[in-house]
């Protein structure tokens, strides 16, 4: 799909709204999880389409922005990648830290217009690329993972990407609320938030999630 034609998808479906946890933040938001993946796949001839993960601010994102934005000196005059990007809220946050670059990797296509519009909309400069996970993170020096672990070979790629960083000098940072395939046991805890979400996504009103980085 054109990026034109992603972009007006993205606001005929969403609405800028702030984001729960950092409403310092506004995002283009869906209302309802289902109608907006079924658009999707009428959008594109009936396709088979990911879920819409750039609609919501999922309770990884959520948090690991807030951190960013209480803890500005992890990111300030530093590269970031972001990975699995979604929305783009954990790499705005990086951006409004001080973050020298930001960059989001994501393949979505309705995802990397939603970043576009959402890095305006917050007026921060956001860079977008593909797959990274078969490197080491490039020249970033923080890499941000923020809800990719819902699914095993995402998580493997994932944690070999974060430790290829890690041995090049990278710091990581990790938000999840403790899915399947989270490699808690290599990871540290930094912090933890209850966070608002979406009980139609998540079973619940508000997700505990955990800020983490590599041992």
């Amino acid at each position: 799909m054109m990026a034109a034609g992603a972009a007006a998808f993205v606001l005929a479906n969403s609405t800028l709204r702030p984001v729960p946890l950092v409403p310092e933040i506004s995002l283009y938001l869906a209302a309802d999880a289902f109608s907006v993946w079924e658009a999707a796949e009428r959008e594109l001839g009936g396709l088979e389409q990911p879920p819409p993960f750039w609609a919501f601010a999922w309770p990884g994102g959520q948090a690991l922005a807030r951190y960013l934005l209480d803890h500005p000196e992890h990111v300030a005059g530093r590269a970031v990648l972001d990975l699995g990007s979604g929305s783009g809220v954990a790499a705005i946050a990086a951006a409004m830290a001080g973050a020298s670059i930001v960059v989001a990797s994501e393949l979505d296509a309705f995802a990397r217009a939603a970043i576009e519009l959402n890095a305006a909309a917050n007026q921060v400069p956001v860079a977008l690329t593909g797959d990274v996970l078969d490197g080491a993170g490039g020249d970033a020096g923080v890499v941000l993972a923020a809800d990719v672990w819902y699914e095993r070979r995402l998580a493997d790629r994932a944690i070999g990407l974060l430790r290829r960083a890690q041995a090049r000098g990278a710091d990581v940072l990790a938000g999840d609320v403790g899915r399947a395939f989270l490699p808690r046991s290599a990871l540290r805890e930094l912090a933890r938030y209850d966070v608002p979400v979406i009980a139609q996504l998540e079973d619940a009103g508000v997700k505990r999630v955990l800020i983490l980085t590599l041992l």
